[in-house]
């Protein structure tokens, strides 16, 4: 599985106990999405015809705890693409030990300037189906 974001986890990422915050794994997601996004999707481009990327839900499952100094990679791949909706399936993984501390399945929408969901389709579709397939520059 290919990823685009390494992290180096810092003080600031920790809670009272040493471990990355629940929040910052929230976080740590959305940075791979942003890599994948810009790295697929002229977003420019999307901007000027009123399309917006809108996540819908989160459910993660916290599997091992990520201390402070750990490096960790972050990938994202499409589960699966319906009619107006979207999953990515991100991971959370300790560079150190290939070991997956969270996953995460993210539903999404694409939005029209309207703010309503669109039918996934034609172009846009085919970009969304490049997103989990998105390789390093």
């Amino acid at each position: 599985m290919e990823y685009l974001t390494e992290i180096k986890v810092r003080g600031y990422h920790a809670d009272f106990y040493g471990h990355v915050n629940n929040a910052r794994y929230l976080e740590f997601f959305e940075e791979d999405r942003w890599a994948h996004l810009e790295s697929t999707i002229d977003l420019l481009e999307w901007a000027a015809k009123g399309l917006s990327f809108l996540v819908v839900n989160i459910n993660v499952n916290y599997r091992k705890a990520v201390g402070v100094g750990e490096i960790v990679h972050v990938s994202t791949e499409i589960e699966k693409i319906g009619r107006k909706s979207a999953v990515l399936l991100q991971k959370i993984i300790l560079k150190r030990t290939g070991e997956v501390a969270a996953d995460a399945k993210i539903t999404f929408v694409i939005a029209d300037r309207s703010g309503r969901a669109m039918t996934l389709e034609g172009e846009v579709r085919g970009q969304i189906e490049r997103l989990g397939r998105s390789v390093p520059n």
